[in-house]
């Protein structure tokens, strides 16, 4: 059976509202589906993970996650999920709005690698490319010029190797009155979950994300690192 891609593009409310729709989803899942058959998996969008078997994470190679809000993961559902990122049969892949979701859910953080903390800026941002030879940033030179929401995060797993980061004398002060984090800003990052890989990147809001060369190639990399076929 070829491994599967299981893309999960779930709104769901939070537990004090409703959390709102990101438009790109749509666009999103066809790009997913071209970069899993370029990867050689098979492709499945989830819109309900409550029809999702616990048992299918023992065929889904890479969980893909452009989820907002509470995601009705069951009890199952969670132990299944962690169970086989954990032993190193799923992998996941953290695109965006990903780390804002599972608030009731405490283990969804060694997930994803971060809590979602606001993102007070939406601009064009130099892009500090932290580790060149990663696959996802290969095709990158030192600095990344971007446009994007740039999210400010909390609970950054210390372990996790942060690739991109946005400058900090180009963001707004005015715009939050947090301190600036003791990791910076980062914007993607990978680690591991046991013997999982896990990578994460916080772009991709705008449709020109998923019309970009430069950003699908950032997620076929962090695709091929995930599934160690770099």
């Amino acid at each position: 059976m070829v491994p599967a891609l299981r893309y999960v593009t779930q709104v769901a409310p939070y537990r004090d509202g409703p959390a709102g729709v990101h438009g790109v989803l749509d666009q999103s899942a066809l790009a997913m589906a071209q970069l899993a058959e370029t990867a050689g998996l098979g492709f499945e969008r989830v819109f309900d993970v409550r029809e999702l078997d616990p048992r299918s994470f023992d065929d889904t190679g890479v969980l893909a996650l452009f989820t907002i809000g509470e995601t009705p993961w069951s009890t199952a559902q969670r132990r299944s999920l962690l169970e086989s990122v954990r032993a190193g049969r799923t992998s996941v892949l953290a695109i965006h709005s990903a780390t804002d979701a599972c608030y009731g859910w405490d283990d969804y953080r060694l997930l994803v690698g971060a809590r979602f903390d606001g993102h007070p800026w939406t601009q064009t941002s130099t892009l500090d490319v932290l580790v060149p030879d990663h696959p996802a940033l290969a095709h990158l030179g030192t600095t990344w010029r971007w446009y994007d929401e740039i999210y400010r995060f909390r609970a950054l797993r210390p372990e996790a190797t942060v690739l991109l980061a946005a400058r900090s004398d180009e963001l707004d002060s005015a715009a939050t009155t947090d301190p600036e984090p003791a990791f910076g800003y980062p914007l993607s990052w990978c680690f591991t979950e046991g013997a999982g890989r896990v990578f994460s990147t916080a772009l991709g809001h705008f449709p020109s994300a998923w019309e970009s060369v430069e950003y699908l190639r950032h997620l076929a990399g962090g695709l091929s690192w995930v599934t160690g076929k770099a």
